[in-house]
Order: C-alpha cells, then sequence, then structure tokens
C-alpha cells in the first residue's frame, strides 16, 4: 500500500507514457473502479498526490506506466483494463467465480512494534472471500486491502505474520477498535481511543506503553483504515 507520495522524480527519473490508442475512455474506467472513493483517500492508498489522481479522472493527463502499475496495483485491478479496456487472460474474474470477490494482498509490512515502511509496495496475490460474506459486513470489494503484521506489540490479539483486511472507508474513530494508522512516517495496526485532550494509542502487549496524540498534533495522524478481519497459523 503505497501512502507515501511519488511524483515524477521518485519514479525511476524517466518517463514510461501509455500508447494513446484505446486510452480514452482510462478517466471513467478509473472513476468506476475507485467506485465513489475520493481522490483525497485513493491517493494516499496508492501513493501519488491528489492533484495527479484528479488530472487523471479529468482526462486532463495521463499516468505513465509506472504510474499506472501503483494505480492499478492499488485498486486491485489489471493495468491492461485499467488502460485499454481489455483484460488479460490470467485476469482475476474468473468464469464461475462470480460469488467470489478478491481483496489484494500488499507486500507492505504493518509494523505492530516499533514500525515499519517499505516503499514500492506490490500486490503478492489475491484473497477470495465470498460477496455474500462481504455484504453481510457491510464492505465493498473495492475499498478494502489487505497487509500482514511484522510486530508483538498486538499480541495476542494479532500476532507477527498475521494477515488483517483493513476498510478504507472507516477512517474515523467509532469506539474502540482496531485502526491502520500512520504517524511519524510509519504504518501501525493499534486500538484508538478518543480522550478529552487527543487520541490514545493502545497496544495490546502491556509490554507496550500507551501513547497519546494531544489535539494539536491529531493532523499527524493519519487513520488509514479499520481492521475488519484477520487469520494467521495457529
Amino acid at each position: 500500500m503505497g501512502y507515501e507520495e511519488k511524483d515524477a522524480e521518485q519514479l525511476n527519473g524517466e518517463e514510461h507514457p501509455i500508447p494513446t490508442e484505446g486510452i480514452g475512455c482510462f478517466p471513467a474506467r478509473l472513476k468506476d473502479a475507485l467506485a465513489g472513493e475520493s481522490a483525497r483517500v485513493f491517493s494516499r492508498r496508492c501513493g501519488l498526490s491528489e492533484g495527479a489522481i484528479r488530472s487523471y479522472m479529468s482526462g486532463d493527463t495521463y499516468p505513465t506506466l509506472d504510474r499506472l502499475e501503483l494505480i492499478a496495483s492499488a485498486l486491485g485491478k489489471d493495468m491492461q483494463w485499467l488502460a485499454f479496456g481489455e483484460e488479460k487472460a490470467d485476469s482475476i474474474d474468473v468464469k464461475g467465480m462470480e460469488d467470489y470477490a478478491f481483496v489484494p494482498l500488499y507486500d507492505a509490512q504493518c509494523s505492530a512494534g516499533d514500525g515499519a515502511w517499505n516503499e514500492n509496495c506490490r500486490v503478492l496475490t489475491h484473497i477470495s472471500f465470498t460477496r455474500y460474506s462481504l455484504r453481510k459486513q457491510g464492505l465493498t470489494p473495492d475499498h478494502l486491502s489487505a497487509i500482514r503484521i511484522d510486530g508483538d506489540s498486538m499480541e495476542p490479539v494479532l500476532h507477527s505474520g498475521d494477515t488483517v483486511l483493513i476498510d478504507h472507508t472507516r477512517t474515523a474513530i467509532e469506539g474502540e477498535g482496531i485502526y491502520i494508522l500512520r504517524l511519524d512516517g510509519h504504518l501501525y495496526a493499534k486500538r484508538l481511543q478518543r480522550q478529552f485532550n487527543g487520541v490514545s494509542i493502545i497496544s495490546a502487549n502491556k509490554e507496550y506503553d500507551k501513547v497519546l496524540v494531544p489535539q494539536d498534533q491529531l493532523h499527524e495522524l493519519e487513520i488509514v483504515g479499520r481492521a475488519v478481519w484477520s487469520a494467521g497459523w495457529l
């Protein structure tokens, strides 16, 4: 999940333009894939600026291949379809699997200890869920992604290596829950609790102290989404 902004000078220093044939409907396909997600929220997920995403959505400009790959990975979509409306033969839209949704699992590690951040994240695989089970939980496949936990600060609730599913639409604190957040450039899985003087970041492991983010520093706390499912080896 590339939350860190990557502009042109950060993408290999080269431009790799998309061939112009057949790309006229790219803005419409991008909007369709976003499924109502705002440019502001999606820009954080894919690692590009909000202005760039808005420009692509309006058709004023088109992404280079480097940027198209970032956008497609963040959406869990095929680059070829996103650019030209064509599916690859190995598309994840498998015949007979219409009742299943496929959520991208990124190679970004979520630090539940000291913090970690991996740039240039890519989709490792897709995790399948029945569409019925997601609907039952009020979840939309296009707004979900998955990452793995790294660290022991959320034990025994979450263990290092566990996979968590993130709902990117839930970026406001709704009672106590486990959220994926960014603070000081690091990615964490933590419980969040509102206080009169700020927000408390709480670890399940009692060896880790509670951290208070005061009201005047809340702008530095970015809630990426809420963890809604987890799985790991027993």
